[in-house]
């Protein structure tokens, strides 16, 4: 394949490969390490929650800005912007001094990390045409796959043998090696001169989020009669009630609501919202149980889900090839049911810990619906829409991920009654589990097989 690509391709492949490789790794490096990071700088199951939300807030609420910010000052522009940005904030948060200070790093490095996958995207759509460009997808779907494997690994060695903060260095050299394949790409820049960012939309939707975030993580420790709970969580849900009457009025909306009158499109990406903020929440709950709870070292924390991504690696596109045969319907159906199986195996956890019995097997029953459900999910919602809106398309669907994601680590607390114990780690099997019925549900209410584009 690498004989038919030119020069320029090879370089853009690397360039889009690497940037996303190091967005990608930081969100599976970082659960594995979040115990030893609350142990050093204190804070317990908030500091925990923070650490990962904070990114996740101004992630979301930016990731769609980011494709008119290329538009408007060039994909490698802002490529670039995204990778200094990212590169200077991880060293800020390797040399924290406190939890406070590593969280607001941690949110300006979710602002430089939804800069580098919707630019690297567009830069491979943009250099590759027909069979070639399904190819480099591929091949770039494949590297953020083997930066989900090798995330809670490096992370648990890196966390056991040296220290939490090497953590986030860990993108450090692949941010440089995609710095100097930018200048020797020597890449004519591309720019729209009729574009223009939704600055008012971008505030709406960060205040939004991070209002609505505020208020669930810190509910537990005030309560909601509490002024400094209600009101922020008050003006989080005006707030984004306002960013969504904005993309109805705004000339360039960041996220256009007609997308929404195609059925698998907005059925799809309700079933987003609950498989994502489950697979958040499992994610989350059993990274950091397994080292509090069971007392498990962080390598082995890191490895204990190793075999769901070793299975979706395996099987992910025979799933898929399937799911073109016979429709995303019955995979999105069925794939969430297995995933919450999976997750209700987990009640099996007891105060005499085994992995083998009590976690192993809930983990590969999570790993085939995980594999089960993904692409079909992808190709349900990407299909639905024109070919030319696919990258807005993509960008939307991303951010609801994402933000599911943020909604559902925010109410952790609530989930598990405010302490991960063995009975929290049960409670939020058992949420986890719902979840994913209700995706279940959406996709067999929702999903038709065979709908012509914008049905």
């Amino acid at each position: 394949m690498a004989e038919t690509m030119t020069r320029e391709q090879r370089v853009v492949l690397a360039v889009a490969v690497l940037a996303s490789f190091v967005s990608f790794l930081d969100g599976t490096v970082v659960n594995v390490a979040l115990p030893a990071i609350a142990g050093e700088l204190g804070g317990g199951l908030s500091t925990q929650q923070w650490v990962v939300d904070a990114y996740l807030v101004t992630l979301g609420a930016f990731i769609l800005v980011a494709g008119s910010l290329s538009d408007v000052l060039g994909r490698i522009v802002v490529l670039r912007i995204g990778l200094v940005g990212f590169g200077l904030t991880s060293l800020a948060i390797a040399a924290a001094p406190t939890a406070e200070f590593l969280i607001v790093a941690r949110a300006l490095q979710g602002v430089a990390g939804a800069l580098l996958v919707p630019s690297s995207l567009a830069l491979i759509t943009s250099t590759f045409r027909g069979p070639a460009q399904a190819r480099a997808i591929g091949i770039w779907t494949g590297a953020t796959t083997v930066a989900m494997l090798a995330g809670p690994l490096v992370g648990g060695i890196f966390v056991d043998t040296l220290s939490w903060r090497l953590v986030f260095l860990v993108n450090v050299l692949p941010i440089a090696v995609t710095l100097w394949l930018l200048i020797r790409l020597g890449h004519r820049d591309h720019r729209r001169p009729d574009a223009r960012v939704d600055i008012l939309g971008a505030v709406l939707c960060a205040l939004g989020l991070g209002g609505i975030v505020f208020a669930l993580i810190e509910q537990p420790n005030l309560g909601w009669a509490s002024p400094v709970i209600w009101v922020p969580g008050l003006v989080g849900i005006l707030s984004f009630a306002g960013f969504l009457v904005r993309q109805r009025t705004a000339r360039d909306p960041m996220m256009p609501l007609d997308l929404f009158r195609s059925r698998n499109f907005w059925a799809g990406n309700l079933t987003t919202v609950f498989v994502y903020a489950a697979l958040s929440l499992n994610g989350f709950v059993l990274s950091v149980y397994l080292q509090q709870g069971a007392g498990l070292p962080a390598t082995l924390a890191g490895l204990a889900s190793l075999p769901s991504t070793v299975l979706m690696i395996l099987l992910s596109s025979r799933m898929g090839a399937l799911a073109g045969r016979f429709g995303p319907r019955l995979f999105m159906t069925l794939g969430p049911v297995v995933m919450a199986g999976g997750a209700l195996l987990l009640l099996s956890v007891g105060d005499d810990f085994d992995y083998w019995t009590q976690v192993l097997p809930g983990v590969i029953v999570w790993g085939l619906g995980l594999t089960a459900t993904v692409s079909p999910l992808t190709a349900a919602v990407l299909g639905a829409i024109d070919t030319e809106r696919s990258g807005i398309a993509s960008a939307v669907n991303n951010a609801v991920s994402r933000v599911a994601g943020l909604l559902a680590i925010a109410a952790v607390s609530a989930v598990v009654g405010g302490s991960l114990d063995l009975g929290g780690f049960h409670r939020a099997a058992v949420f986890t589990a719902v979840l994913m019925l209700l995706g279940a549900a959406a996709s067999f209410l929702g999903i038709r097989n065979h709908l012509s584009r914008q049905d």
